[in-house]
């Protein structure tokens, strides 16, 4: 059994920052990629970032580049995913996620694993 425990969420005013952390439970597989994923209300889940599991390759969303930072620590069990500049688009819930095989993806259904999502909103 996978566990992952996502923290951080919250509410912020337009412009702001947040630090959003996940960690799994001691190392569920020899290599595994970590990911975010969010769902705004109504819409569908969508890519946010991906790191690989040695944290040296990273994926980003387009709508997220240059003001998102995704990030692993040094036991490679917990990933980060600082948060800059959010706009009012940014309400969602954030969702972390894993998939075997060490490299970052954007495909949804390539993640195996999935914890209970956070919620990030973006209002004045």
């Amino acid at each position: 059994q996978v566990h992952l425990v996502e923290s951080g969420g919250g509410l912020v005013q337009p412009g702001g920052s947040l630090r959003l952390s996940c960690a799994t439970s001691d190392r569920p597989f020899n290599d595994y990629a970590m990911g975010w994923f969010r769902q705004a209300p109504g819409q569908g889940r969508e890519f946010v970032a991906a790191i690989s599991f040695d944290g040296a390759s990273t994926r980003y969303a387009d709508s997220v580049k240059d003001r998102f930072t995704i990030s692993r620590g040094i036991a490679r069990n917990t990933i980060y995913l600082q948060m800059n500049d959010l706009p009012l688009e940014g309400t969602a819930i954030y969702y972390c996620c894993i998939r075997t095989g060490a490299n970052a993806g954007y495909d949804v259904a390539s993640y195996n694993y999935w914890d209970q999502g956070t919620q990030v909103t973006v209002s004045s």
